[in-house]
């Protein structure tokens, strides 16, 4: 197993653990948290999808971390790096991505937890750019995207995991460069 643990001023990035999943269920359950989401996740398919990212951590230390806040180990949802890949025109690459509790909104978690993304990222795994992509109703990411210096592509996508019916299959897709990061 890669252990992972990784400090910003308020929160821990860290490795998944077992008493991470049922706060994790909950949070994909919230119909707010999913609102730019497909469907909320069950319990099962929350408690997999950890056992996914926990893989990718451990095949190559890059995924999307548990985090914790700081002084009380509280799980608030993750943030991290995962190596993403599908038929379209930017893959493979590394996106940047976070999900955290609704409770935890607002406080500048998820800008935090980025910046600290971006640098492991770019210093640590030498990554050259960082893409990010939302459904473009999604403005709180669009905005973390932007508080970190990434760049708005102009170039729209069709999400090709998501239904044509769905009016969540529009993305738009951000980029940073390792320079621009500097």
């Amino acid at each position: 197993m890669s252990t992972q643990e990784h400090h910003t001023e308020r929160l821990i990035l860290r490795n998944w653990r077992p008493s991470d999943k049922a706060p994790f269920a909950q949070m994909n359950a919230d119909p707010d948290v999913m609102e730019h989401f497909p469907a909320l996740l069950t319990k099962q398919k929350s408690d997999d999808l950890v056992d996914i990212i926990t893989s990718m951590i451990n095949t190559d230390g890059l995924g999307f971390w548990a985090v914790a806040k700081k002084g009380t180990n509280e799980f608030i949802g993750f943030i991290g790096l995962n190596r993403f890949s599908l038929d379209l025109p930017f893959c493979p690459c590394v996106e940047i991505g976070w999900r955290l509790a609704r409770t935890h909104w607002g406080k500048g978690y998820a800008t935090e937890g980025a910046l600290k993304s971006l640098e492991i990222g770019f210093e640590q795994f030498q990554l050259n750019e960082i893409y990010s992509f939302a459904v473009l109703k999604n403005t709180r990411s669009r905005r973390v995207m932007t508080r970190i210096g990434m760049q708005d592509t102009g170039n729209n996508f069709m999400h090709p995991a998501i239904s044509e019916e769905s009016h969540l299959q529009e993305h738009c897709l951000y980029k940073i460069t390792k320079n621009e990061y500097k």
